[in-house]
């Protein structure tokens, strides 16, 4: 049962957080290996991530949830998520915000 619960939680919460962290690396015109180090990243930190869903099933609903309609940032969920991500989420946040630092 608990395979199956990690599959879904997988399914719906890990793979839509990195393939929106990488659609909006791409979109921000970051280099392939930064795009490459922060899906490695979260790939790596996909056990972590499951380990709390199931822990926490509300934050899991909640967060992906949140993500999907876009009161949440990706970027935010997996820092959030698996702290280990925050180095190579600090080296994208100029290509995931574009405007920050810019004066926007």
């Amino acid at each position: 049962m608990q395979a199956l619960i990690a599959a879904l939680i997988s399914l719906f919460l890990v793979e839509p957080l990195q393939r929106d962290l990488a659609d909006a690396l791409a979109a921000g015109g970051a280099p392939q290996d930064l795009v490459r180090a922060v899906a490695t990243c979260a790939a790596d930190q996909a056990p972590r991530i499951i380990d709390r869903a199931i822990d926490d099933p509300w934050w899991a609903t909640s967060s992906a949830f949140s993500v999907w309609i876009g009161l949440a940032e990706p970027h935010a969920l997996l820092i959030e998520a698996a702290p280990g991500c925050s180095a190579a989420i600090q080296a994208a946040r100029p290509f995931l915000d574009p405007g920050e630092g810019l004066g926007a």
